[in-house]
């Protein structure tokens, strides 16, 4: 198989509508070995299954070189990398996710409702006319949700969101990655890593009630987080508190402006369809921890399986006419948050984000339309877009 097949996929010209290509390939390669230890994993059983398996984890973290670490570059006591907990295998994992799940609980997400409520208002009833709705609303919206549940000052947060989306550019994997996208991703984690060093110290010495002072003084056992780890998993909050909310809400803005309107459904429901038809993460890796198989396909240890999130969602397997946009269908299966031990901790927050901008949009704009054509950000495992122009 020529691999370039298959890199085709992620061309710009394919860009605001895959979906047409996904489904040809998956058709013909739920499975597909790209090169030598290199498999696309398409279909829906096929990309479950990678998820799910214990079989697939991720490669175990390296040992550095002083002379080769990049500046502020996070690393243990004994030189390796440190690592959030998305990109770790037990029992690694499950230390630093119990860690942080008893700081990000479901209650301080709840608790976040009134304020996402006024802010997606104020937000919506400051747009008049003609508006781009990915900077009136779908930008700022979630980069003040995580900034305030992090206790960021709010003269900071519009460096913090540049800082955010420099990051997130840099996601996709080598094949796909623009060599300008590497430098600002050095410099913003940089930046980033400074200003959370100093003020993570801030709140050991003045604890407030927010996120940042929780992971701090978070223990379990006598176990906590150490610098790095706090800062790795700080960087994790942000793009996926912030990034992947932006899209969620772009995304599903227009498949509804392109498919009846707003207010066609519930929108939890809303929420659920979006996450499915047009999955804010379209791309994910996994790395064959021992020799399995998938899909028939032999996959030999320290294989690495890109997972096509947007193919597997609209797979047949997963639900009936996939095809469609229809937020009034009963929710069914998606992997926007992915499956097993790695699934999203975020969750909760970004459903509730969806949720409340869904329903305001619907009950103060309903009549909202598209003003022109959208435009894509040039990146593929952040599925998401850079304009919305609309018009009320």
């Amino acid at each position: 198989m020529d691999p370039q097949e298959f890199f085709a996929l992620f061309g710009a010209e394919r860009r605001p509508d895959p979906y047409p290509h996904y489904r040809r390939w998956r058709e013909r390669f739920p499975v597909a070995e790209l090169a030598e230890r290199m498999f696309a994993v398409s279909g829906f059983a096929e990309a479950t299954q990678v998820l799910r398996d214990p079989a697939f984890g991720h490669p175990e973290p390296e040992y550095l070189d002083p002379a080769d670490r990049l500046p502020d570059q996070p690393v243990d006591e004994s030189g390796r990398v440190v690592r959030a907990f998305l990109s770790l295998n037990p029992p690694d994992h499950t230390r630093l996710r119990r860690l942080v799940a008893k700081a990000f609980t479901p209650r301080m997400v709840e608790q976040l409702t009134p304020r996402i409520e006024e802010l997606t208002a104020s937000l919506i009833d400051g747009m008049r006319g003609e508006a781009d709705l990915m900077t009136s609303l779908a930008k700022p919206l979630p980069v003040e949700v995580i900034a305030e549940l992090l206790g960021v000052p709010l003269d900071d947060r519009e460096r913090f969101a540049e800082w955010s989306h420099a990051m997130a550019r840099a996601l996709d994997p080598p094949f796909l990655q623009h060599p300008d996208t590497i430098e600002p991703a050095v410099r913003a984690r940089q930046s980033f890593v400074g200003y959370f060093r100093a003020l993570a110290d801030q709140r050991r010495r003045e604890p407030g009630d927010d996120l940042l002072s929780a992971l701090v003084a978070v223990s379990d056992a006598g176990d906590v987080l150490s610098e790095g780890e706090l800062l790795v998993t700080l960087t994790l909050l942000l793009i996926a508190g912030h990034e992947t909310t932006t899209n969620l809400i772009g995304n599903g803005v227009l498949a509804m402006l392109r498919h009846g309107g707003l207010g066609a459904a519930e929108p939890e429901r809303v929420v659920e369809e979006v996450l499915r038809f047009d999955s804010p993460v379209q791309l994910t890796a996994r790395t064959a921890v021992r020799d399995t198989a998938l899909g028939g396909v032999a996959v030999p240890a320290g294989s690495q399986a890109i997972v096509l999130i947007g193919a597997a969602n609209r797979d047949p397997a997963a639900g009936p006419d996939p095809e469609s946009f229809d937020p009034s269908r009963t929710p069914g299966r998606h992997l926007a948050f992915g499956q097993g031990i790695h699934f999203c901790l975020g969750a909760p927050l970004a459903r509730l984000e969806g949720r409340i901008v869904f329903r305001e949009l619907a009950r103060r704009v309903p009549h909202l339309k598209a003003a022109g054509d959208p435009k894509w950000n040039a990146t593929t495992t952040l599925r998401g877009l850079a304009t919305l122009p609309v018009v009320f």
